[in-house]
């Protein structure tokens, strides 16, 4: 069935879908997982962003744009802006500036251009919402303040989490933390200061510490600077394994349990690992790393301590090999490996996965989702905070800025959601779109738009 699409629709879509791979074994089982039948081609590289001349517009259409243009404006401030407090309460924080970057040039150039100039909703699409930061430390704080707006004390979190720019192992590890009860929010920072985003979405917040944090309102992971906040704990850095191990006993302090679940993730391969996540943060199942040959002494550490909760290994055998699988095995009673052999298909095998209480399971219609780039663990860290609130959905990936790949269209017309008689009785599905459009241009989200668009399927009308 055709579908018209919002812009740049021309280009035919891929009757090839890739098959994922995913392993699933026991403790006796998980020893050799599936070879990829071929290696994955790499993506082509997006070319830089092109400013385009504009061909002058009349005064009317001027007027129409400049609406637009304003309620634009007005959507951003409400959702990703925070302020912080009411009438009566201090000032509130400016919100952090998100950058947005101009559409890129495609086949269909006047189609493109005419969007462009009249104000395409790049921010937002009715199942679409961008958090367009231009760095991952501005993604952070915006989905910080979407997720705990903190217009009044009662929409702030208790607690938030901070780790470092150039450590995404911890930022990763930090995900769990969002999960309940604690439910702190991941900021970034670096050694010296806090970047302005991250410094203003942390007075926005205003997080004073609860009885379910430790009466913590920074929990500093690493070597991190912090400013303002109220009582900080400091998470003790170190390598990917040890700050893993730490942030998980930290996990478990504070809850007082063990976890559910242990996820093992690639230390060396950010592609696989970043999947994780968002599910840690829904879930609160720690991220331990693991070397591609060896599991560290902090990892195995953990395990020991609980022999009898299950392991989760994501990742295909080059990225976390079945030698390590085995070492687990003898740990635990029992293991599991879900894998695919590209991170694009290991993040869909993901988020179609369940066994138990353990997975997605995200199969049919009715969803969330997190869109990101493959090369950006910062930014699956970031969106975390996603997965566990409002549409509370799985991460996908995309390997170029201006195409969405094959194997994510399948599986987004795979789920897509339809209607026989009554729209308003139908489930629906949601995007959420992390970097601004050097990172997933506009023509790309547009086509998730119309892939995650409610459909008519049949029946009387």
């Amino acid at each position: 069935m055709s579908r018209e699409r919002p812009i740049n629709a021309d280009e035919p879509r891929s009757e090839e879908s890739e098959r994922v791979e995913a392993e699933v074994g026991s403790d006796k089982a998980a020893a050799q997982p599936p070879e990829p039948a071929s290696e994955p081609a790499a993506g082509p590289k997006p070319a830089p962003p092109q400013v385009r001349n504009r061909r002058s517009i009349p005064g009317a259409v001027k007027a129409v744009v400049a609406l637009v243009l304003l309620a634009i404006v007005f959507i951003v401030v409400a959702v990703i802006g925070g302020s912080n407090g009411s009438k009566d309460e201090e000032q509130p924080a400016p919100a952090p500036s998100i950058a947005q970057g101009e559409a890129k040039p495609d086949g269909n150039t006047a189609t493109t251009q005419t969007a462009t100039e009249l104000g395409y909703p790049a921010f937002a699409t009715n199942n679409t919402t961008r958090i367009g930061g231009s760095d991952p430390a501005a993604n952070a704080a915006a989905t910080a303040l979407a997720v705990f707006p903190s217009t009044v004390p009662a929409q702030r979190p208790a607690a938030v989490a901070v780790a470092g720019e150039d450590d995404w192992q911890a930022a990763l590890a930090a995900a769990v933390l969002m999960a309940p009860p604690v439910r702190a929010p991941l900021l970034l920072s670096t050694p010296d200061e806090m970047p302005d985003a991250s410094s203003e979405a942390l007075t926005a917040l205003d997080p004073a510490g609860s009885k379910d944090t430790g009466n913590t309102a920074v929990f500093a992971i690493g070597d991190v600077a912090v400013s303002g906040g109220g009582k900080e704990t400091k998470v003790k850095g170190g390598d990917a394994a040890a700050e893993g191990a730490a942030v998980a006993a930290l996990r478990e302090r504070l809850t007082s349990s063990p976890p559910a679940h242990f996820l093992v993730v690639p230390q060396s391969a950010p592609a696989f690992a970043m999947p994780a996540a968002a599910w840690a943060a829904r879930s609160g199942d720690p991220i331990l790393f693991s070397e591609a040959k060896k599991l560290p002494e902090a990892a195995a550490a953990v395990l020991k301590k609980h022999p009898k909760v299950p392991v989760y290994v994501l990742g295909p055998a080059d990225a976390i090999s079945s030698a390590v699988v085995n070492e687990i095995a003898k740990i635990g009673e029992n293991v599991h490996r879900v894998a695919a052999a590209d991170p694009i298909a290991n993040a869909i095998a993901f988020a179609r996965f369940h066994d138990g209480s353990f997975g997605w399971n995200v199969n049919d219609p009715g969803h969330g989702f997190i869109l990101a780039r493959d090369e950006s663990p910062l930014d699956a860290a970031a969106a975390a905070p996603l997965s566990a609130s409002g549409t509370w959905g799985p991460l996908l990936l995309t390997d170029n800025a201006a195409t969405l790949p094959d194997p994510v269209r399948e599986y987004f017309l795979d789920v897509k959601p339809g209607y026989t008689n009554d729209p308003t009785r139908a489930f629906y599905n949601h995007v959420w779109v992390i970097g601004d459009q050097e990172a997933i241009d506009v023509n790309q989200q547009a086509e998730v738009n119309e892939l995650t668009e409610l459909a008519k399927i049949g029946g009387e009308g």
